[in-house]
């Protein structure tokens, strides 16, 4: 039977999530911990309601500053990219080529690093990779 969620029970449920991690700035990978092992755990649920879809969004943003800050990443080429995303899908330069509409001879210069993607390129690996287009640099 199906239990009616009232408008306090959702919010006696977000003090709860408050409660165990707060969303305040992460200050040590100890906070780290925790609040990945509670980013997890609402993941891990096969829905969530709004109140733990809005405290998961802004505990997410938390986690991404510290990390940002405390373990900055050096920015990674388009070929970089690319290599990975081919190899972590397992796909060849030519399924990428065909199925994303763009060159075979394009990507494979990419991928020597003879060549930067123009926004178009990226637009299309993007939309063929489902990533979003910032994990791309564009460099006109």
């Amino acid at each position: 039977m199906a239990t009616r969620t009232t408008g306090r029970d959702r919010e006696d449920a977000y003090l709860r999530l408050v409660l165990q991690v707060p969303l305040r700035p992460i200050r040590s990978d100890e906070e780290l911990d925790r609040a990945t092992r509670m980013i997890d755990a609402l993941l891990d649920k096969e829905e969530r309601n709004q109140d733990e879809q809005d405290y998961l969004d802004v505990l997410s943003d938390l986690v991404e500053r510290y990390e940002s800050e405390e373990y900055p990443m050096a920015p990674v080429s388009d070929a970089e990219m690319l290599r990975h995303l081919i190899e972590a899908r397992g796909v060849s330069q030519a399924d990428v080529a065909r199925d994303a509409g763009i060159a075979e001879s394009t990507v494979s210069e990419v991928l020597a690093g003879k060549r930067n993607l123009s926004r178009s390129h990226i637009g299309k690996l993007a939309r063929y990779f489902s990533v979003a287009p910032g994990v791309f640099r564009f460099d006109p």
